[in-house]
């Protein structure tokens, strides 16, 4: 890689209108690790920093084109996917990965398996869980909240994994703790946060996203879990109210 070029991060993300999640989170967190977000909204939603009322898939073909002029263009190091929008989004982005592999082999892509929203809104068109089965066969990691590793199937022994890596957060379990647990073929590992008050807009967008941009930047993923773990525990700690209920992380620092 050019050392003048900043390494790149394509995302597939949904729009929140709110500014607290989706793809302005990742964004603000790619950057903050010193990577540059290249994005791809896969969906048009109607919500606050509550509750989500409404998700508008775009154009699968859309996706593809803007996917190719970018490769064509740039070096994409590292790929993060949140929302697909629905199973049409999820096979397109699950083929722009395989094309961008054939270029760069390995190319890690990290996984916010975002089933539903805080609330439980449905944030896919369809069958949200069927949607992510395209996705998982070429995610290299995958990072899901505890309800979203029970609906996946995941067991926290570390059998059966969809993808070579799994980072289960705690953060719906009870305790003075937060366990965040990596499994691997490797074995497992546990990380321990101490649990924040009040509730978050935006949290698994910027793990994952800023996990994505520290491989992006060559960490390893022992170093890039524990980097980004430790940057998103700061943004929550450091978390502002821009209206009544869930609070958004400070991605961005004066």
């Amino acid at each position: 890689m050019d050392a003048a070029l900043r390494p790149c991060v394509l995302v597939c993300a949904g729009l929140d209108p709110s500014g607290g999640a989706g793809i302005q989170a990742d964004i603000e967190a790619i950057s903050a690790q010193g990577a540059h977000a290249l994005p791809l909204v896969t969906a048009l939603t109607v919500q606050d920093n509550n509750a989500v009322r409404e998700v508008v898939p775009v154009d699968a073909g859309l996706l593809l084109r803007q996917a190719a002029v970018l490769a064509d263009t740039m070096p994409i190091h590292a790929v993060k996917i949140g929302i697909p929008g629905n199973r049409e989004n999820a096979e397109a982005i699950a083929g722009i990965v395989r094309m961008l592999r054939v270029r760069r082999a390995g190319l890690p892509v990290v996984l916010d398996p975002v089933l539903a929203s805080g609330r439980g809104d449905s944030l896919a068109r369809g069958d949200a869980l069927a949607a992510l089965a395209p996705l998982l066969a070429v995610t290299t990691l995958v990072v899901p909240n505890l309800p979203e590793a029970a609906a996946l199937g995941i067991s926290t022994t570390g059998a059966d994994l969809p993808c070579p890596h799994v980072l289960v957060t705690g953060g719906h379990a009870d305790g003075v703790d937060v366990v965040n647990r990596w499994l691997s073929a490797a074995g497992a590992r546990e990380w321990r946060w101490p649990r924040l008050r009040g509730e978050f807009h935006g949290s698994g967008c910027t793990l994952a996203s800023s996990i994505a941009a520290r491989l992006a930047l060559g960490d390893t993923m022992a170093q890039a879990l524990e980097l980004g773990q430790r940057y998103c525990d700061r943004t929550l700690a450091h978390a502002y109210a821009i209206a009544p209920g869930q609070r958004i992380p400070r991605r961005i620092y004066p």
